[in-house]
């Protein structure tokens, strides 16, 4: 039998220069492995609670020290236990912490743990990640939805709308995909230079121009795929992620950017005008995670031709998915692990999503790391889509990589099975 031997955390830095935990899990076998935790800047109210120091003589408060010491509590628990058991460690885990959103450990050292248990069983095995997590099953290569115009929180910029986002089509692999997208991003690039726009890349790897209003970035997008040689709607077509609980008040939907603000049914017309004019296949937080109206309204206006995805509406909990799938609010899901606080948590609400007809997008942070564990989760669950930033920064190219990987990997027949990618 091979036990769980130590466990520990180290505080490292994300892509944004914070502090965030990394933790490491050692089995009796000497098998090592760590994993380091995401974190958010635009975050939904009803998230797990990342747990920050608040010592100001240390990061400006966000100092992780506390929750990596956390971490070893946890472990105090864990060693000499079987690392193979996911479900049973992370049950554990939400025991040890005892108050549903992980406000006594913090997400960030719940989720460390989590993760580095999976990793280092997945390892002590010699199995990959995605095949440890998810079985001989695990075969699909998700479509990227790669964000390469940021606005809203993720840029210094008067652009309201936090991510506009390119999603290929129809491409028959992965890296056929990858590669059409970049080509996208690197014309992008040279329109938005030849126009006098800033270049300056967003927390994602998108870039920041500073834009007349919400509907101008996408015009610059359609441009860009076919200065490229592709054909919008054909070959690749446009996502949105408007974070639009950032931008609602008591008022209303205020669009600082535009001068305008509009209600719920008036922002789900904007929409759908958007919509009318552009190939735009998908929308993420179209409207406020407290708009469960609007979003009824807005699911029954497009859903039958576009994905709606909750993010912050859903904050990867399965309890609050199962309200959205009652109220028929959104038909998509936004995957993010250190939303819900452990690998099993995050598994059992893919399986309702599931269930349910919602597709999956598993997503990045926008303070990420080199840590590539989502491209595994990705194929491990077929969740068919994957949202992880532009071709562009370490922490977003490292995801891109690993799936590259996977690919060579399925590909060269290394596993049974027919290796697909989602269209």
């Amino acid at each position: 039998m091979i036990y769980i031997d130590d466990v520990y955390a180290t505080e490292v830095l994300d892509s944004r220069g914070n502090p965030t935990v990394q933790a490491t899990v050692v089995l009796g076998d000497g098998t090592k492995a760590s994993a380091i935790v995401p974190s958010g800047a635009s975050t939904g109210s009803k998230e797990a609670i990342e747990l920050r120091d608040k010592d100001p003589k240390r990061f400006k408060g966000k100092g992780v020290l506390q929750a990596c010491d956390n971490v070893g509590k946890i472990g105090d628990e864990l060693i000499g236990l079987e690392p193979f058991n996911q479900a049973r460690i992370d049950k554990l885990i939400y025991e040890i912490d005892g108050t549903g959103n992980y406000s006594n450990l913090g997400a960030n050292a719940a989720l460390g743990v989590s993760m580095a248990v999976a990793r280092a069983a997945a390892k002590s095995l010699g199995t990959p990640l995605y095949r440890y997590l998810g079985g001989v099953s695990a075969s699909v290569l998700p479509t990227p939805m790669f964000n390469v115009i940021n606005g809203g929180k993720h840029a210094d910029n008067s652009v309201d709308f936090q991510e506009y986002m390119l999603m290929p089509l129809n491409f028959d692999s992965f890296s056929d995909a990858l590669r059409a997208v970049t080509e996208c991003y690197h014309s992008l690039k040279e329109i938005l230079q030849k126009s006098n726009h800033s270049v300056s890349l967003g927390d994602e790897g998108g870039f920041a121009p500073n834009l007349k209003n919400n509907e101008e970035p996408i015009k610059v997008l359609v441009e860009a795929i076919g200065h490229a040689g592709y054909e919008a709607g054909k070959d690749i077509a446009i996502a949105l992620d408007a974070a639009s609980s950032e931008f609602f008040d008591k008022s209303g939907y205020n669009l600082k950017g535009e001068g305008r603000i509009l209600n719920s049914a008036q922002m789900v017309d904007y929409y759908a005008e958007l919509c009318g004019k552009y190939p735009i296949v998908s929308i993420e937080d179209g409207l406020s995670e407290d708009d469960w109206e609007g979003w009824e309204l807005l699911t029954k206006k497009l859903g039958g031709k576009v994905q709606l995805v909750g993010d912050d509406l859903f904050v990867t909990n399965a309890a609050i998915l199962a309200q959205g799938i009652k109220k028929r609010a959104a038909n998509s899901i936004l995957i993010k692990l250190n939303q819900i606080g452990t690998v099993t948590q995050t598994l059992e609400t893919i399986r309702l999503a599931h269930r349910s007809g919602y597709t999956c997008v598993v997503s990045h942070r926008s303070g990420e790391s080199e840590d590539a564990f989502i491209a595994d989760f990705a194929v491990a669950v077929n969740a068919g889509q994957i949202k992880t930033g532009a071709t562009a920064r370490g922490e977003r190219t490292a995801k891109y990589n690993r799936l590259l990987e996977i690919e060579r990997e399925l590909v060269c027949g290394e596993y049974l099975g027919k290796t697909l990618f989602h269209k």
